[in-house]
């Protein structure tokens, strides 16, 4: 059986059949139960982030009877489902890998992505795991507390990835696919700086400067008013160079290792920390 919390929160059996999880509460014990991934969570914590202040007259057992509605859901679906979902002093917990989670295969996905070399090996790696999003992550959930920090920093790993596949697609040449393509991602995400340098490098590598430079103003200004910085040196020499019309700009390539123009790549603090990036999950689950 396989979980998404990458979006609106889906159980499929293991030949993709939607699996129906009944119940409002139900479902909030389950997403409980994902986001601490394989840790047992005390009935007084699932009880408290399911009702909050306002709860039920015997909250251990109403809590016993949405455990029991779970492994019913689960085992009609599959057989064996109902085991999914354990006791294991001192609380309960969901036993599942983390490949059986799309966020588990998704930060595999991109760990394998930053440990290679080759810039279309890179590309499709990202490209697989971003095809996993089907919305923000524990979208059903966004106001409860028990979700907030694993679907904020699942999200931030999600831009991550969107702007390691537009460098890695820049490196492959698609600079003209990019440039319309990243539009919406920049208007969602205006103080995203690597976001914005990848977009700036693929307008003008498509012959567009002008945008190039126009986005790059745009990115200026959101900084003075919002932040009262400026934008990072990595950004201000891309600007330079476009007003330059440095050659190294358009340096791009189809092959393995990875090409560089003669500008100082973005800062990026997840590179070389593929193993990091394994143990996300884990890490996400001990801040819930």
């Amino acid at each position: 059986m396989r979980f998404g919390v990458l979006g609106p929160l889906a159980v499929w059996t293991a030949d993709g059949a939607s699996v129906r999880v009944p119940e409002v509460k139900v479902r909030a014990l389950l997403a409980d139960l994902l986001v601490h991934h394989g840790r047992p969570v005390t009935a007084a914590r699932l009880a408290d982030d399911l009702w909050g202040g306002d709860l039920p007259g015997n909250p251990t057992n109403t809590l016993q009877t949405k455990v029991s509605q779970l492994r019913r859901a689960l085992e009609g679906a599959e057989p064996g489902g109902r085991d999914l979902v354990g006791y294991s002093p001192p609380g309960y917990l969901l036993r599942v890998e983390a490949d059986a989670v799309d966020a588990g295969q998704f930060v595999t996905l991109t760990a394998r992505a930053r440990a290679a070399v080759d810039a279309r090996e890179r590309a499709a790696l990202l490209a697989e795991a971003l095809a996993l999003w089907r919305g923000p992550a524990y979208v059903d959930f966004a106001d409860e507390g028990f979700a907030r920090e694993a679907a904020t920093r699942l999200d931030e790993l999600r831009l991550t990835a969107l702007e390691d596949h537009a460098e890695a697609r820049l490196e492959l040449g698609e600079h003209d696919l990019l440039a319309d393509e990243l539009g919406p991602s920049v208007a969602a995400n205006p103080l995203r700086e690597r976001l914005r340098a990848a977009q700036v490098r693929a307008l003008y590598r498509a012959g567009r400067q002008s945008e190039a430079l126009a986005s790059y103003g745009q990115l200026r200004e959101i900084l003075a008013e919002e932040l009262g910085v400026d934008p990072s040196p990595d950004l201000v020499a891309l600007y330079h160079a476009i007003l330059d019309q440095d050659p190294g700009l358009h340096a791009a390539s189809t092959a393995g290792p990875r090409a560089r123009d003669n500008l100082p790549a973005a800062r990026n603090d997840l590179i070389g920390r593929a193993g990091e990036l394994a143990e996300t999950l884990d890490r996400l689950a001990g801040a819930a």
